[in-house]
């Protein structure tokens, strides 16, 4: 064997061992993947909101809003504000639907207007909405606004109510009656 056969046998032996190395790793690491556990289960759990709605009523003597859900909606959140600095009391609860659609609901009671124009700073009116609903005003992001799709309000006897959701204006409509209904058991 020549010297050029030699050297070039060495140089074909680098190549096949280097591709034989990241065939090995890229085996190790493919089995390392597929053996170890993950938890793809969903890492917010939910909260039950009727009992915080029921323990904030008893230590505030307001009328929560808490609505009985739609099928296949749960609530992620669930918060009382008897304190804030701004003297407006909220109730804020959180629901995920089926599809990871959001409504997050607040109950203000005795809203100023400066809390008012807060909760709907950026946003503009929407006259574009298809929502059956005509009780609630529609708002959408402004210019630069980099908010939920979409907001409603309603405002009631010193009590607001705003959502913030990326659900449908379907989805929307039927949230509304269900808290517009339990307003009006509430009198």
């Amino acid at each position: 064997m020549s010297e050029d056969s030699a050297a070039k046998h060495r140089a074909k032996q680098t190549v096949i061992n280097l591709a034989l190395s990241l065939i090995a790793t890229l085996g190790i690491v493919l089995v390392t993947v597929l053996i170890v556990p993950r938890d793809d289960s969903n890492r917010i759990k939910p909260v039950d909101y009727m009992a915080a709605a029921s323990t904030a009523e008893a230590s505030s003597k307001l009328n929560l809003v808490a609505p009985v859900l739609p099928d296949g909606w749960w609530a992620n959140q669930a918060r009382w504000n008897g304190t804030a600095a701004d003297g407006v009391k909220t109730w804020k609860v959180g629901f995920v639907g089926p599809k990871n659609q959001y409504v997050g609901m607040t109950q203000g009671f005795g809203v100023n207007p400066t809390w008012v124009a807060l909760q709907t700073v950026g946003y503009v009116p929407n006259s574009e909405s298809k929502a059956k609903n005509q009780n609630w005003t529609k708002w959408k992001p402004g210019q630069g606004t980099d908010g939920d799709p979409q907001l409603w309000t309603y405002e009631k006897d010193g009590v607001l109510v705003t959502m913030r959701s990326t659900a449908s204006d379907e989805e929307l409509d039927l949230f509304a009656a269900l808290i517009e209904a339990e307003m009006e058991q509430m009198k």
